[in-house]
Order: structure tokens, then sequence, then C-alpha cells
């Protein structure tokens, strides 16, 4: 877990295709030689959702797809940003030493696809004092469907990071990386917690990790072998970064942290976050969920509300407490969002125990399916065609499924039996996606069987040979 990324000399078959494509396209635009590749991956959340910035555990692992960069030193200050898809992402240029992300949400698109590489670099500068004294190329192409819930986002900071890094010879641990490019991810005005980026640097190839924070801990989950996991995107995008659906749930997580607090501690100010509130007052998961049902009433609590129960001002609690986006919401729902934090909690903890005892494909389905039920009911952060899909998922023999990433589109992750994924992807083909993919899209890279991938990687430039 603390082991650094190595420079490899060599590319493995699953990536070669990428690089191969990444490289040409940067010496034909550029006419140079890259000075190193690196290659990110995307990651699937198997069970533990909006709870790792509550700071509970997870469950992710890495997937195939990735993000792949040809990365080039220049001897002046430039910084110049460009993709292979050219078309969908124009090129940036600017100054290394000037790393200006734009957080404006007020369009509805939200933040441009070079902002996520820029949060990464502005990360390892800041975070390590350093100031670069040389200009950066970075070439990116990648297939990682893009606000799919598979990570798209996290992997530009992550590549970004990773590939200044290396220029600057800083050598970091993965762990370092993970953690600064969860602190950089919030330049960009999204209040996440460090999954992404952690199974992003530390995965292992063929295994699910349980993600632990504070300190940051990955320990391997070995997927029972009679089982695999099929990913299908709900063709519907979301940018959590373009809206503040996302911080909404974030600060009301914060605020029902604050409330529960103020009932037992004198020092509730110290406590904004779920799981440190629940280390000091020393309950465990089910006492938790008994203290929602005996401090929180149902339905929305105002903000008036929330400032006489805290006996803080409105500006304090604006000021402290919520973000940027959320400062305008004047009603927040408080009693279902902590309940779900604290039982998907409960559910990471079993279904870890699961993978590792008796491997019932059974119980890991019952649990994901209470996971998504738990999403859409309580979290409210599903999407009519993610129901759909979920309808069609469990019709055509999935043992459990569920929204997968921050939802409201996106993918879902499907718990299929390995004797039988291949014709639940076909089902699922015909009875979702018929009619509703254009002729330009691939089928394949909207349903696909996944399996663990490895994590972040970087290779010398001999490395690619073709």
């Amino acid at each position: 877990m603390g082991d650094k990324i190595e420079m490899l000399p060599s590319v493995d078959n699953e990536v070669k295709d990428m690089l191969i494509t990444v490289d040409k396209s940067f010496r034909k635009k550029y006419n140079l030689e890259p000075d190193f590749y690196v290659r990110v991956p995307g990651r699937v959340n198997l069970i533990g959702e909006h709870i790792d910035y509550c700071g509970y555990s997870v469950c992710p692992m890495a997937i195939k797809q990735c993000i792949v960069a040809a990365v080039k030193s220049r001897s002046d200050s430039s910084l110049i940003l460009s993709n292979h898809e050219s078309g969908k992402y124009p090129d940036y240029s600017g100054k290394i030493g000037y790393l200006d992300v734009n957080k404006d949400t007020t369009t509805g698109f939200g933040p441009r696809w070079h902002d996520y590489v820029l949060c990464g670099l502005k990360g390892v500068v800041e975070s390590g004092n350093v100031a670069p004294t040389k200009g950066l190329i970075i070439h990116l192409y990648g297939n990682i469907p893009v606000a799919s819930g598979l990570s798209s986002s996290s992997a530009l900071v992550c590549c970004a990071a990773l590939s200044l890094s290396v220029t600057l010879n800083l050598s970091p641990t993965k762990k370092n990386l993970a953690e600064k490019c969860a602190k950089a991810e919030r330049y960009i005005g999204t209040e996440g917690g460090g999954m992404d980026q952690a199974i992003i640097f530390n995965a292992r190839r063929g295994t699910a990790s349980l993600i632990s924070f504070d300190p940051l801990r990955l320990t391997e989950v070995q997927i029972p072998p009679a089982c695999t996991f099929v990913i299908a995107q709900s063709m519907v995008q979301k940018n959590k970064a373009a809206s503040n659906d996302f911080n909404s749930r974030v600060v009301e997580c914060r605020l029902a942290s604050l409330i529960i607090g103020k009932h037992y501690l004198k020092n509730w100010k110290k406590f904004p976050r779920l799981m440190d509130l629940q280390k000091e007052l020393k309950f465990d998961l089910g006492k938790m969920l008994k203290v929602v049902q005996e401090v929180f009433h149902d339905g929305l609590y105002t903000k008036l509300e929330v400032c006489q129960i805290l006996d803080i001002s409105e500006e304090e609690l604006e000021n402290k407490f919520l973000t940027r986006n959320t400062r305008h919401l004047n009603t927040f729902k408080l009693k279902p969002r902590v309940t779900h934090v604290f039982a998907e909690a409960l559910r990471v903890d079993m279904f870890c125990s699961i993978c590792d005892g008796a491997k019932s494909i059974d119980e890991l389905g019952r649990l994901m399916n209470e996971s998504h039920f738990s999403l859409k009911n309580l979290y409210e952060c599903s999407h009519v065609e993610l129901e759909k899909l979920v309808t069609i998922c469990s019709l055509n023999g999935a043992s459990g499924v569920r929204l997968t990433g921050a939802g409201w589109g996106g993918c879902v992750v499907a718990l299929v039996p390995l004797a039988t994924a291949e014709e639940f992807v076909k089902s699922v083909k015909a009875a979702f996606y018929t009619g509703k993919v254009p002729a330009s899209v691939n089928i394949d890279d909207l349903i696909f069987i996944t399996k663990p991938h490895h994590g972040a990687a970087v290779f010398q430039s001999g490395a690619v040979d073709y």
C-alpha cells in the first residue's frame, strides 16, 4: 500500500493497443517522442455508495477501461493539454505556474475536461510546495465512459498528478498520491471522499478492495469464483460537478452529524463527519441507526430550524458548514440521508465478511439490492432510466443489481453467476438497448463483463513497440 509506482520497461497486452494509439497520435501532433506514458484505470464501486465522504469504508475494484497519456517535458513554462479525440475535447494551453481551475456551474455544463487535469497538477504543486521550472505536454486518450459513475473525472485528476510527479522526479508513494488527488479534486468544487483515488493508485489485479480511511488502508476482498460483475450504462450522463445534487447530500450528512453531536457532546462542532462522530460516541452502527430514530423527525428541516437546533447564526452555518453551491438551499432532508449512510456502512461490512466466508452469491446479491433500494428511496439519487435497467437486469438473472457512482444517471453494476454471464449480457442488450443506441456507438462499450484490474502504471518511452 505504501509502495511507489515504478517506471515499467514493457507494456502488458491489455493496454498495448491504447498506448500505441496515444503514442502515434502524440508523434503526429507534436513531431516529438514522449518521455514516458501513464495509464490510470476507471473503477466500479461494488457496494458502499455515498459514504466515503462520511468517513466509512467502501468496496470498489479497478476496471480494464482506462485513461492513457503520452507525456513530454518542455524547456519553457508552457503547459499544453490535448486529447486524441480533439473534436470532443479541445486543446488547452497555459502556463505551468498558473493553474486556474474553472468552478463555474451556472451554465449547467460544469467544468471543462482540462479543468480536471489542472486539478491534478495543482494538487502536486500546492501540496508539495513545488515550483515547476519546466512546462509540460500531456496528450490523452481514454475509453472510460464519461459521466457514467466509473470515475472518468478522477482518472483525469490522477493521470495529471502522476504525470507531473514523474516529470519532477518526486517519487511519491501510492498512498500519498491518492491522498493528494482526493484533496485536489475538490478544487473543482465537488466535496467527494477518497475512494476513487485510492483504488486508482492501489488496485491489484484479480481482487476488489475494502478501503478504509484515516489512515488510508486497503484490504483485499476475494470475489467468489462462481460470480462476476456486469456494468451497464443507462445512457444518461451526470456530471456531479455541474449541479449541487452531489454536494447537497454531502452537506445534509454534515448537518446530521452536527445535530447528533449537539445532542450528546459539548465539543460537537469538531465532528461534522459521521464516522468521526461515531468513534467519539463509541457507538456501533446498529446503535447509530437507533440514534437517528431518536434525534430526527420525519420530513424537511428548514435552514432556520437547523440554526436554532445548533444555536448558530445563518452566516456561521453557510460559511462553516455549507459549500459554495449549497448556501442558497433553504431546506434539507436529514433523517433519510443519515439512515442510508449508517445502513450502507453495515452492508459493506457484511458484503466483505461474506466474501471472506461462505461466499454465498445470493447473500451478496441481497445486499446489493438493499443498497440500491436505499439509494433510490432514502438518498434519492437514482433516475428513471436507471430504474428500468435495474428491473431488466433483475428479470434476466442478476443475483443483485445497484446503481454505482454518484447516481442520477450513469451505470448499474450487476452481480451475475459466471456460468450465465454471456447470456445475461445478450438478454439485457435486447431488452434495454434495442432502438436506443446510435449507429456511431459500439453497444459493447455500454454493457460489458468486468474483472478486477490493476492500478495506475508508468511506462518508459521505449515500452511501446510496434
